[in-house]
């Protein structure tokens, strides 16, 4: 199964559409996944109010779903902010300055990794190797790969 991601802005969440997502992928096998990815990608996050709705569709416990849905870092709890920021917290990246990189940016953009701005601009994420170990330190922002990163860099690219 192919799945496209598109850039369109997230949907506002509806039980309703997450149950239409369901229904459409329940046939797959091993849907549970491919439905978390689906609902991720159409709203922008994992809403608590939808694990109830495809436990009940997949005919399994909430639980489960909940399991599942923690156990993956893809899947938003909350929605991200504008921009996301995903630094690398590698080895590679670390001897090159990421640990200094993040605590500049938590200055610059007011937010604690792992979190978003109060005003909903950046959400800055920590990631464990992009494969772009030679020009370290590297991140992802806003879904593309950037090297050797300092805090202008980052916030040229979400000014942007």
């Amino acid at each position: 199964m192919t799945i496209t991601v598109q850039n369109n802005p997230p949907a506002y969440f509806h039980p309703d559409r997450v149950r239409e997502i369901a229904e459409a992928l329940r046939g797959l096998d091993g849907p549970l996944l491919p439905i978390l990815h689906a609902v991720n990608e159409r709203f922008g996050y994992v809403d608590e109010r939808a694990l109830p709705v495809i436990a009940d569709v997949l005919n399994l416990t909430r639980a489960e779903v909940q399991g599942v849905v923690s156990f993956y870092h893809d899947f938003r709890r909350a929605p991200a902010g504008r921009h996301v920021v995903k630094i690398c917290r590698a080895e590679a990246c670390q001897a090159m300055g990421a640990e200094r990189l993040i605590a500049e940016l938590e200055t610059l953009f007011a937010v604690k990794l792992g979190e978003t701005s109060k005003d909903g601009r950046v959400t800055l994420e920590a990631v464990y190797c992009l494969g772009n170990c030679a020009l370290s330190p590297a991140a992802l922002i806003d879904g593309k790969l950037f090297g050797r990163l300092d805090a202008p860099c980052v916030q040229a690219q979400v000014g942007k």
